[in-house]
């Protein structure tokens, strides 16, 4: 269930990285802990963040979670479908459910990032 090709966070967000380019979203564990996704908060393009910097958040039926940038840079996209569609970060949070696009500022960030095998082992211990 965790795909092997993407990095994570301890804050429960993946992130894809093609060259200068990262893709974010949250994982299919924070999708379920919220339950059904009814509105998504997607930050302006052309934001710079930092890493650990609040950018998102997607609200559903039981709470708001938060979404923080997991690397720094500046939103290149953001996947504006989710104004119609909110319930794709559940239905599809590693495809269609995708958040954001990140102009990667520091790609040294990355190696601070967990692989799947280390976020899997962070989720047995967070139960």
């Amino acid at each position: 269930m965790i795909p092997k090709d993407l990095r994570y966070t301890k804050d429960h967000e993946w992130v894809r990285l093609e060259g200068d380019r990262a893709t974010v979203g949250v994982t299919h564990h924070a999708q379920g802990q919220l339950g059904d996704i009814v509105f998504v908060e997607l930050p302006p393009v052309g934001r710079r963040v930092r890493r650990g910097e609040k950018v998102a958040a997607v609200e559903s039926v039981k709470a708001v979670g938060e979404v923080f940038a997991p690397l720094s840079g500046e939103i290149a996209e953001v996947n504006t479908v989710l104004e119609g569609s909110p319930d794709l970060v559940n239905k599809d949070p590693y495809g269609k459910g995708w958040l954001f696009t990140l102009r990667l500022a520091d790609p040294g960030e990355v190696g601070e990032l967990l692989d799947a095998a280390a976020y899997e082992e962070f989720l047995k211990g967070a139960r």
